[in-house]
């Protein structure tokens, strides 16, 4: 599975790419701050919201700390989407929150 680092990533958004973010950790822990694009789906409903990721494209994952958005990756790669993990999660994350 491929990974990327919080800084990678960070610095692709600040170049103005548009990529698929999806946070997947539990809506109280996303209250406290998310990257701005990112869409939330809880890991635990991923496989009843399929339909939430695009498999023409690559999907990020970010969660806490990368263990949870590391099986969403591997779940959903098992079924063809292209999927990157976030490396070291939100807690890595030095980029603007909301």
């Amino acid at each position: 599975m491929e990974e990327i680092s919080t800084k990678d990533l960070q610095e692709k958004l600040e170049k103005g790419e548009k990529l698929k973010v999806y946070d997947v950790r539990r809506d109280e822990e996303v209250a406290e701050g998310k990257i701005p694009c990112a869409k939330h789906v809880e890991l635990d409903k991923i496989p009843d919201n399929l339909d939430a990721f695009d498999k023409n494209e690559v999907n990020y994952l970010i969660c806490r700390s990368g263990g949870r958005s590391s099986r969403a990756a591997e779940f959903l790669e098992q079924r063809g989407y292209k999927v990157v993990n976030v490396a070291g999660g939100m807690l890595a994350w030095e980029g603007e929150t909301e």
